[in-house]
């Protein structure tokens, strides 16, 4: 059985959080925060929170091992994007996108 967890509209561009992202799937709850306590982004702090909050869901929920976790499905996909704009020279402007990010995680037991 899978059990997740999901956080929208993360304030983080999705190209930031997928780095943080790709270095824990596949490995075990325990391992993944331990990897993610010592990345130095603000990426690896929410992407932590959210593991944890799966790893609650399967213990309380479901009567799952803790220590049994294993993260099987972890995506970072884009979210709404906020458009700015700056003013530049001769009447021109630039846009400014505020890029956001929706982050969802699997875990699930592991077969012994």
């Amino acid at each position: 059985m899978r059990v997740g967890a999901v956080v929208k509209d993360l304030g983080i561009p999705p190209r930031k959080v997928r780095l943080v992202v790709d270095m824990v799937r596949g490995k075990k709850v325990e391992d993944a925060i331990n990897i993610l306590k010592f990345t130095p982004t603000p990426a690896a702090k929410a992407v932590a929170k959210l593991i944890k909050s799966a790893s609650a869901n399967a213990e309380n929920n479901f009567q799952m091992d803790p220590a049994e976790l294993k993260v099987v499905y972890i995506a970072a996909d884009e979210a709404r994007t906020l458009k700015r704009y700056r003013p530049q020279s001769r009447g021109r402007y630039s846009p400014i996108l505020k890029r956001a990010t929706h982050v969802k995680v699997l875990v699930s037991e592991e077969e012994k």
